[in-house]
């Protein structure tokens, strides 16, 4: 007869994980209380006021209005039986992500019907999906990005320098060349010329990866302001007018109502959300894939069977970094037309928070990115409704969010066994 034994460890491991669920649990069930207090009771829902809900681009057309108070308090209520569920009842893995993801909507959609109570305009959920998927194409680019090159074990922190070196290189080309497929190609090598110093200095030289790419970030801020104030700033007619990409309507799917302006884009908006399932395919249905994540988490193993380990981080350094690039070529040539000193406004961070909220998943990451660009376009999408919210609060929102999120939601997240830990051979 054998009796189980448990090792320390593993009571370690399972009590910072209660210890973690308990938190966690506790503060959504208090986010979701506040929820009830200012939502639902506050004076803007509690004078009998309906919310309106468009679902056309034209304003008073296929509307829905819903009783403001009433929805706000369910909402809240659900959103704080979620936290309170998650806190005291044992629950799996998945039930708490579902839990998670039922806790988010019910609080996001409790915060628009207070938001959007008693006024004549009303939410137009169409513009806001525009708005966000818009706003969420750097955000899935750069946790993609981060995705490849941190399963690989290197940690990029550096994508937001690589976003602004694409953005400026796509800027500059393009403005000069007149047009927008030379500046798609410079963007992307300029974020890839990017990952590859990061790749080369921590592989090589075996330098600490965060604060590597901390480095990299104020290198890059670096370098495209002086260019920006030498070339741009001098001569913008010559150096930052580049053309941009034209949106290519896909019939058919362009009509469908609420969703129909996310199928009038352009490529690069496309490319974006197909590469979502295609780095989800490669990842774990390719020889490719089954590497990445072997060199990802145990190297000298993967090195043992015939993998070059130093040679796959190389090449996935370099992949990564053109997807970062194309994150910046998205903002200039792909959106605004122009570049602006460190016009990528964190958005780096944040496509890695996404990254490490969806638990180094491309699903995961891609739905944490999506979530927080909508927390980036939610003081463009309030500002006609007259919320009692300063502006310079809203502006905050998608910062307070990720801090939040990461906080509630990460704790229990585990990175890549490898990740941060340099590779040395023999």
């Amino acid at each position: 007869m054998t009796t189980a034994t448990v090792t320390p460890h593993a009571e370690i491991a399972a009590a910072a994980g209660d210890r973690s669920k308990l938190v966690g649990g506790l503060a959504q069930a208090v986010v979701g209380a506040f929820g009830l207090w200012a939502f639902g009771l506050g004076s803007r829902t509690s004078s009998g006021a309906d919310t309106i809900f468009g679902f056309s681009l034209n304003h008073g057309q296929s509307t829905v209005s819903v009783p403001a108070q009433a929805t706000a308090l369910t909402l809240s209520a659900i959103a704080l039986l979620c936290g309170l569920v998650r806190a005291f009842r044992p629950i799996g893995k998945v039930v708490q992500r579902w839990l998670s993801v039922v806790y988010i909507v019910c609080m996001v959609l409790a915060f628009l019907v207070w938001a959007a109570s008693g006024s004549s305009i009303g939410l137009n959920v169409p513009s806001i999906l525009e708005q966000t998927a818009l706003a969420s194409v750097p955000l899935v680019l750069g946790s993609m990005s981060a995705l490849v090159a941190e399963r690989s074990g290197v940690v990029n922190i550096a994508v937001e320098g690589q976003f602004l070196s694409g953005a400026f290189t796509a800027a500059l080309t393009a403005s000069m060349t007149g047009s927008v497929w030379v500046g798609l190609i410079a963007g992307m090598a300029a974020g890839a010329a990017m990952s590859s110093l990061l790749a080369l200095f921590a592989n090589r030289y075996l330098i600490e990866q965060v604060v590597l790419g901390v480095v990299i970030n104020v290198l890059a801020s670096g370098l495209t302001g002086f260019f920006y104030d030498r070339l741009m700033a001098l001569n913008g007619a010559e150096y930052n007018t580049p053309p941009i990409f034209g949106a290519l309507r896909i019939p058919g799917l362009a009509s469908i109502g609420v969703i129909g302006p996310l199928f009038d884009q352009n490529i690069v908006f496309y490319a974006a959300y197909v590469l979502v399932p295609l780095l989800w395919f490669m990842l774990y249905r390719t020889r490719w894939g089954l590497r990445t994540r072997a060199v990802g988490e145990h190297p000298l193993a993967a090195d043992t069977v015939g993998i070059k380990v130093l040679g796959l981080r190389y090449r996935n350094m370099l992949f990564s970094g053109l997807l970062s690039g194309l994150g910046g070529v998205w903002l200039t040539i792909g959106n605004t037309g122009q570049f602006g000193k460190d016009m990528s406004t964190g958005r780096g961070y944040i496509a890695i928070a996404a990254l490490i909220v969806g638990r180094w998943s491309p699903v995961g990451a891609f739905a944490a990115a999506v979530m927080f660009g909508f927390a980036l376009v939610i003081n463009t999408a309030l500002s006609p409704l007259g919320t009692p919210i300063p502006s310079a609060f809203l502006q905050m929102a998608p910062y307070l969010v990720t801090i939040f999120v990461v906080a509630v939601l990460g704790g229990k997240v585990r990175p890549p066994a490898a990740e941060n830990k340099p590779f040395k051979k023999g």
